[in-house]
């Protein structure tokens, strides 16, 4: 049974939950899975079994043994894809709210990969085994435009236009309340929380840059529908930056939920416009998408 040692600094794992820094640690494991693992007494930490939520110090040795087991390769599935757009080198797909983009530990069915790998067969060797074609993400709960590359030249050439923040992504996204003014910016530095390493937070003690701009569309009564461009791209970065704002997202169970009567389908955000340098042709190509019927029910009854 493989066996793994991890040290306790100052920069990881510090006043972490053992669970969650062992999730972070091994990414073939779940976090269920890791608790699992940790009921049957096969963690210690310095020698001593501990239980899931032990905020872990400074110096301590964690130790956890576990059955490894190769995961089984992605399958194809027969799910339908909205292409927008489609070439022999990239594509542009709607994503539907409710889709994981790709797999992951625990989860290796009923993404977009395994969409993908049905409809275009060759994608599967673009890339790494569990992400083909994938140069970037949306939430599970957030619907819109994503590109997708079909072969390793688009593929690194979108990445590095990615990394080098020269891809232009605007969301439509509805807020609980008014904003104070008309357009702006968070600039607030955004990393893992400094007690729940699982969510995203302000308050975290490796802070990196992070800036979304936003301006106001429509007001309504209790609510704003914003158009939101983030420069960066950190993980749940908008999602985080307008909950410490104090207008978080409408239906974001996850960083601003708040009770209501009013039913709301899911995670009002939708990503509604794409702008990148073609790999191959190096033209600026532009793509927009609608908000999905879903949203445009729930604006219409407010």
């Amino acid at each position: 049974m493989p066996k793994k040692e991890f040290l306790v600094t100052s920069l990881s794992g510090l006043n972490q939950r053992l669970d969650v820094f062992l999730s972070v640690k091994i990414s073939e494991l779940t976090r269920s899975q890791i608790q699992k693992i940790i009921g049957s007494k096969r963690v210690k930490v310095n020698g001593e079994t501990k239980k899931s939520n032990y905020m872990l110090k400074e110096g301590e040795k964690v130790e956890i043994e576990y059955a490894f087991s190769e995961p089984e390769e992605i399958q194809p599935e027969n799910i339908p894809l909205d292409v927008i757009h489609c070439d022999r080198h990239i594509l542009v797909v709607n994503k539907t709210s409710g889709m994981v983009v790709h797999p992951g530990a625990g989860n290796r069915k009923h993404t977009l990969v395994n969409a993908l790998l049905f409809h275009f067969p060759g994608i599967r060797d673009v890339g790494p085994e569990e992400r083909c074609g994938i140069v970037h993400r949306l939430d599970k709960e957030t619907s819109g435009l994503m590109v997708v590359a079909r072969n390793m030249d688009a593929y690194t050439g979108l990445q590095e236009q990615f990394k080098k923040r020269e891809v232009q992504k605007v969301y439509l996204g509805l807020v609980w309340g008014r904003m104070r003014e008309k357009e702006g910016k968070f600039t607030w530095a955004i990393g893992r929380h400094v007690k729940h390493g699982e969510r995203i937070s302000v308050r975290t003690k490796k802070p990196r840059d992070a800036v979304t701009l936003f301006s106001v569309q429509r007001e309504y009564e209790q609510f704003t529908l914003l158009e939101i461009k983030p420069i960066t791209g950190r993980t749940h970065q908008i999602r985080v930056h307008l909950a410490a704002a104090g207008h978080s997202l409408v239906g974001d169970t996850r960083y601003g939920y708040r009770k209501t009567k009013i039913r709301v389908p899911r995670l009002f955000l939708h990503a509604s416009y794409l702008s990148f340098t073609h790999p191959k042709t190096k033209e600026t190509v532009e793509f927009s998408s609608l908000l999905p019927e879903d949203l445009k029910i729930f604006l219409g009854k407010l």
